[in-house]
């Protein structure tokens, strides 16, 4: 990567991979990262390098021990590159955007059209931390700061406000101007004092007992 050159903001997105076609590059301890990380979200990894650690091979749905090819690139949801060479991170970032295919290279912000955040995970919650490819370091530092406050009950609370929207839309009712952002912080209160899921669920009860009813 270009030392001088800052790349611009980015688009924050959640790519939903489950059941997807992704392509790892590489075959030591970093690409066993990044497919650990496709693993976690139920993607379908094949894995494309000459020589493939015993853990990675374990992960992978498909593991081709030869070099990288353009056509290992075809119906990917997402190609990851992870090889420390830069020729083969620039030879995988030229196949996928032919192909239209989104691609990240660790380290390696130049060959990426996608960068890959540092992220906290609290059941269906994610936070994500990205300093677009200025210090991933930073980007962790400030993850490690966010875990510390954003703690599992959080996993709770996403599960009971799921519920309170799904027994609106059940009952054929909108959840336009409703306020949720004042139930999320009850919730939220709750859960840190250390109310667990039952009580959670009283009070959307209680919250949804005290909804007008629909005209």
């Amino acid at each position: 990567m270009d030392p001088h050159r800052l790349l611009g903001p980015g688009y924050p997105v959640t790519l939903l991979l489950e059941g997807r076609s992704c392509l790892v590059v590489g075959g030591g301890p970093v690409a066993e990262r990044k497919a650990a990380g496709l693993v976690a979200v139920d993607a379908l990894v094949t894995v494309v390098a000459p020589s493939v650690t015993e853990a990675l091979a374990a992960m992978a749905l498909e593991v081709h021990r030869r070099p990288f090819e353009a056509t290992d690139v075809t119906g990917r949801r997402l190609v990851v590159s992870a090889t420390g060479r830069p020729e083969v991170e620039r030879a995988v970032r030229d196949a996928a955007e032919a192909a239209g295919v989104l691609v990240n290279a660790a380290d390696d912000p130049d060959a990426c059209s996608v960068l890959l955040p540092a992220v906290v995970r609290r059941g269906p919650v994610t936070v994500a931390v990205s300093t677009t490819g200025r210090s991933p370091a930073l980007a962790s530092v400030v993850r490690d700061l966010v875990a510390d406050v954003v703690g599992p009950e959080v996993a709770d609370v996403a599960d009971a406000l799921a519920a309170v929207r799904s027994r609106l839309h059940a009952d054929h009712r909108s959840t336009e101007g409703l306020p949720f952002g004042d139930l999320a912080r009850q919730l939220l209160s709750a859960a840190v004092g250390g109310a667990r899921r039952d009580a959670l669920d009283r009070q959307v009860a209680d919250w949804l007992a005290g909804l007008p009813l629909p005209s």
